[in-house]
């Protein structure tokens, strides 16, 4: 079976590789007649050929979980925002909006006006308590102490960091806080997947004052807010936008 699987993938490349060599040569009489513009040469190929699909995939948790911070922030226009090694794609964004502080465990080398870049371990903050009035901690939780990122493993990892982000918020602040949603379970060593009960159990005291979720399958819905508690259940690996704000 296996001698059958590589023939056929060898099969298979050499078809792709045939249709390749096929389009260039064509693309490359069109240059020439068109008077040669810019240099075609098959040393300067660069294939892409996953690309001609019907539709346009994209990751559903960062690109919507992203649009909805984005609209917060918009919203409440905080005159600093913190974030904690969320995506870097995220707090580059956010910086056209309002200046944004980031820290990272692996600090990147990202420079941008209204962007401060620090290096912060989520476990201990190099922030003062209570000081910090908008902060985000999006799609991170999950993936502490699970070692995937060079981190130390602690079965615990998650709710030390979150008692972290408690600890830095300010009263009357803000928190948006991202993590997986479904049925609850590890899946070693990617990342955690939370219970909706089980997030506002670990801020309990906090009130939560938006909920959005974003289902498995986009049939269910693409940015739900306020879903039922049916459909969080129903969820695999869904992703829940929470926005928490601190007893004042």
């Amino acid at each position: 079976m296996r001698i059958l699987r590589f023939l056929k993938y060898l099969r298979e490349k050499s078809r792709t590789n045939s249709e390749f060599k096929t389009r260039f040569d064509t693309f490359r009489r069109l240059a020439t007649e068109a008077g040669n513009r810019m240099p075609v040469e098959w040393d300067d190929r660069f294939p892409c050929l996953d690309d001609e699909t019907d539709g346009l995939d994209f990751d559903r948790h960062y690109v919507y979980h992203m649009a909805w911070a984005m609209r917060v922030l918009t919203r409440t226009m905080p005159e600093l925002h913190v974030d904690v090694s969320s995506r870097l794609d995220f707090a580059a964004l956010a910086s056209a909006i309002v200046p944004v502080q980031l820290f990272e465990y692996r600090q990147p080398d990202l420079v941008l006006d209204q962007l401060q870049v620090m290096q912060g371990d989520l476990l201990n903050l190099p922030v003062t308590d209570s000081s910090v009035h908008s902060l985000s901690c999006m799609h991170v939780i999950e993936h502490v102490g699970l070692g995937r990122y060079g981190d130390q493993m602690d079965a615990d990892g998650d709710m030390k960091a979150i008692a972290e982000l408690k600890r830095v918020l300010a009263p009357g602040g803000q928190l948006l806080f991202v993590v997986p949603i479904g049925r609850p379970r590890v899946q070693f060593n990617a990342h955690r997947i939370y219970s909706f009960e089980h997030v506002r159990k670990q801020f309990s005291g906090f009130k939560l004052a938006e909920f959005a979720l974003i289902p498995d399958k986009a049939q269910d819905g693409h940015l739900v807010f306020n879903a039922s508690p049916e459909l969080c259940s129903a969820q695999n690996y869904g992703c829940g936008c929470f926005l928490f704000r601190k007893p004042a």
